[in-house]
């Protein structure tokens, strides 16, 4: 069985992801967004490529039961509902709707997988949830695929230190390997350990949103199984495991 971390999408190519479970980690903001909007009540979460694909698919849904979301350079889309910032999709906002959004980073990394057999939305904030699919998937031998979003085709801290706490929490029984990007972002992990804000204040990802005024994003993201649900992307739409989505 393979566990193998990839820190930017452009790493990653068909015969990586084809019938493994594949994780895909945007902690700032992504994960945590979809983890946050499901956790509080969303219908589903489509992510699409980019602004001009969210107006024009958001014409197949009735208007008041869709909300579009998104974010370019971290700032909300003029003429959106939302931006990409957790705290705004409150069970008051979302409850019932249908969520098309699109990030720089974290729709683009979902979107190019190709090939796998579960594809997972993993954050701090649905830590456990998420974990738990994972030891399932480990103790029938599939293999797992964790990849990073990064920043715009770059390495990112905070990518990579979630990553290295999955990794660190799947039992290594005999004949599980990992590659070199797993077991470097298990040192990361180690290093910082449960002071992810240290994470995220050392992260250049982490000061950038800080300094855009988006402080109470990094303290939201930070919160471990704040929101613990499996978001799960199947039939082109991200939707929350439950009994009817059981794996």
């Amino acid at each position: 069985m393979r566990l193998d971390v990839f820190f930017t999408p452009n790493q990653v190519k068909v015969p990586d992801t084809q019938g493994r479970l594949v994780i895909i980690v945007d902690v700032l903001r992504a994960s945590t967004t979809v983890a946050t909007a499901l956790g509080n009540g969303a219908k589903t979460v489509i992510p699409l490529e980019g602004p001009d694909e969210v107006i024009s698919r958001s014409k197949e849904f009735a208007r008041s039961q869709t909300l579009l979301a998104g974010e370019q350079k971290m700032h909300p889309i003029s003429g959106f509902d939302l931006g990409n910032s957790p705290q705004a999709f409150t069970p008051e906002v979302v409850e019932g709707k249908t969520i098309l959004i699109t990030t720089t980073n974290g729709t683009r990394a979902l979107l190019g997988v190709q090939g796998a057999r579960d594809i997972v939305i993993a954050s701090y904030v649905n830590f456990t949830a998420v974990l738990a699919m994972m030891k399932v998937a480990a103790s029938s031998d599939t293999d797992i695929a964790i990849i990073c979003a990064g920043e715009e085709g770059s390495f990112t801290l905070e990518d990579a230190a979630c990553a290295g706490r999955y990794v660190r929490a799947i039992p290594k029984r005999a004949g599980v390997a990992i590659n070199d990007a797993a077991a470097a972002s298990v040192l990361i992990e180690k290093k910082y350990g449960d002071n992810i804000a240290k994470v995220f204040k050392e992260s250049t990802h982490g000061q950038a949103l800080q300094s855009a005024g988006f402080g109470d994003d990094l303290a939201a993201a930070a919160e471990v199984d704040s929101y613990p649900v499996v978001p799960i992307w199947q039939d082109r739409q991200i939707t929350k495991l439950g009994p009817e989505r059981a794996r």
